[in-house]
């Protein structure tokens, strides 16, 4: 007889929001009722959190690439739409900071976008952008979550709804910042070959819509699989950018070559040198802060989270930037945005946003200023990593890694064992200094880090080491894991 599954299997999870929106497994968790309770709940909130601040009645609805993403911003927005609030919704997929953009440059209330970002094809999810342009701050989505236990007020009258084009004000947003002419002219010339990886993303056309010049993009098409893996700015799932760069057969000897990577909703970027080596926004960082410092000369905080690389605050150091940390999680950053003049913010997962745009990390943007630094240094971007690392006389290497862990009860066993009882020592080296602003930072003897901290809704724990070797930040790593499955 063949053994039926338990009911619990397929039990929903509550609707909760995590650091960047609610999402859920399609058809499980996140499903079209569901999405229908929570879209009108997030516009109520948004009026009640800004309606002080602006006349406007109108929610963004936006969308990204993922299986039925179009049906379900089609039902949030009708969903709205019947709760009584005017709806401006997207004719076709964009990056999620579009919308934010266009929340913004609308004065509306606020904007709804069905993305799950970077998270595996399973998934969708629904992130809430207040009408300043960036993520809203957790009272508001924990409004919603308390307004999902009360009834739908009935509306008056529905409101109006209309489509738009998200790319045409974003992309005449983002040239404004950037002066793409002698971009342009470098690709043209063959001073300059770009490739872009948008991992069947939301940046799909993005940077030749901003160029106004073809470059080699790759995986542009629809694949709602991700290739059967994920839209992360990873190397596990970059080969073919990885190869396409290193077997490039270059025009000249002083051709310069770049890879760029946009995670599925644009809000993530990542890049690969001329000699294929990726490279992650904790080396991206430093060198825009070098950048546009002594080529924009721009000016403000450096705001990054905990799981920075040490090497940030050494480069802030050269150019007399003060410098804010903050939790895990683009939020506090956009948070700081808000309350001070602020240069750049970034994390170590990608985002990074600027001052001069949005409270929002945006990849394109990145990726223009990334071009940008090359085409006016003439260096590789591991050229021009190499020579802040001489200069602060700072050199490390960083990895992360995620460990799924039995249940929620051992994240309580292992969350008491750091709280009651904290490693003194961690891989041979005395821990000098503990910071519990998010999770638990060891800062070790040897100037190496490791930081654990633990998923909100998940039994999974997070490491991220940094260290002079890449073989010390894998003894860091490997010491967490052994003490994580000995707890």
């Amino acid at each position: 007889m063949a053994v039926q599954p338990s009911p619990l299997a397929f039990a929903q999870k509550p609707i909760s929001f995590g650091t960047d929106g609610w999402r859920g497994m399609i058809a499980a968790d996140f499903t079209f009722e569901r999405v229908m309770q929570v879209a009108p709940r997030a516009a109520i909130a948004l009026e009640q959190a800004y309606g002080h601040l602006t006349t406007s009645k109108t929610i963004i609805v936006g969308y990204d690439r993922r299986f039925l993403s179009a049906e379900f911003a089609r039902a949030a927005a009708e969903s709205i739409q019947a709760a009584g609030f005017d709806v401006m919704l997207s004719a076709c997929f964009a990056p999620t900071p579009a919308f934010s953009w266009a929340a913004q440059q609308q004065n509306a209330l606020g904007a709804v976008v069905i993305t799950a970002s970077h998270n595996p094809a399973a998934y969708s999810g629904l992130k809430v952008k207040g009408g300043f342009g960036g993520s809203v701050p957790p009272e508001v989505t924990q409004n919603i979550e308390a307004l999902l236990t009360q009834a739908l007020p009935t509306a008056d009258a529905e409101g109006q709804l209309a489509t738009f084009d998200p790319w045409e004000s974003y992309c005449a947003g983002l040239r404004a910042k950037v002066d793409v002419a002698p971009l342009r002219q470098a690709i043209a010339t063959g001073k300059l070959t770009v490739f872009a990886d948008v991992m069947h993303g939301a940046a799909a056309t993005g940077l030749e819509r901003l160029l106004g010049i073809s470059i080699h993009e790759l995986n542009s098409n629809t694949d709602p699989t991700f290739a059967g893996g994920a839209p992360e700015p990873l190397p596990k799932y970059l080969p073919d950018l990885l190869h396409q760069i290193k077997t490039y057969p270059r025009q000249s000897a002083d051709e310069l070559v770049v890879g760029l990577v946009f995670d599925g909703d644009s809000d993530r970027i990542a890049a690969v040198d001329g000699a294929g080596n990726f490279l992650s926004s904790q080396v991206l960082i430093p060198i825009l802060i070098e950048h546009l410092a002594t080529r924009r000369g721009f000016t403000g905080e450096i705001v990054k989270t905990i799981s920075g690389s040490n090497l940030i605050p050494l480069v802030a150091k050269l150019y007399n930037l003060p410098l804010y940390e903050t939790a895990i999680g683009y939020k506090y950053i956009a948070d700081r945005m808000l309350e001070a003049p602020v240069f750049l913010g970034g994390e170590e997962s990608g985002g990074i946003g600027y001052g001069n745009h949005i409270p929002e990390r945006d990849a394109l943007l990145s990726a223009l200023y990334v071009l940008e630094a090359i085409v006016q240094s003439g260096k590789d971007l591991s050229e021009l990593y190499h020579s802040l690392q001489e200069r602060t006389g700072f050199s490390s290497h960083y990895d992360r890694i995620d460990l799924p862990l039995a249940s929620m009860e051992v994240r309580a066993r292992l969350l008491g064992q750091l709280q009651t009882n904290p490693p003194k020592m961690v891989a041979g080296q005395p821990v000098l200094d503990c910071l519990s602003l998010d999770g638990y930072k060891f800062q070790l003897a040897d100037q190496s880090w490791l930081l654990i901290r633990f998923s909100g809704t998940e039994p999974v724990l997070r490491l991220y080491s940094e260290a002079s070797t890449p073989e010390r930040v894998h003894e860091n790593l490997a010491w967490a894991k052994d003490w994580a499955t000995a707890v």
